[in-house]
């Protein structure tokens, strides 16, 4: 069985047991959380999809840790003008693992 949810503006494809990092969430670490925007939900056989989200389905996570990212630079410069700026930037992510996926 599987499920795709949308977080932070992405969409993820998730299994029970699953381990996965999304964008940054507001609950502290160890908390059960309950993400309600699910796209679709196969169970192997049948295959459902939402208009846009499915309104009985859930899918309960546990917050492992929260982090950052692997450092990315930006660099700007403009030829010939002098005129260079480098700045670095880590992306905030909360590592969830997938407990229970629920359809009723």
């Amino acid at each position: 069985m599987y499920a795709i949810i949308e977080t932070g503006g992405k969409q993820y494809r998730v299994s029970e047991g699953d381990v996965i990092r999304v964008e940054k969430l507001s609950a502290q670490e160890g908390e059960m959380i309950e993400l309600d925007q699910v796209l679709a939900v196969s169970d192997g056989e049948k295959f459902m999809v939402g208009q846009p989200v499915l309104e009985n389905a859930k899918v309960k996570a546990t917050v492992l840790k929260h982090g950052k990212g692997k450092k990315i630079i930006v660099f700007k410069y403009k030829p010939k003008k002098n005129y260079r700026r480098k700045k670095g930037h880590r992306q905030p992510y909360t590592e969830i693992k997938i407990e229970k996926i629920e359809v009723s």
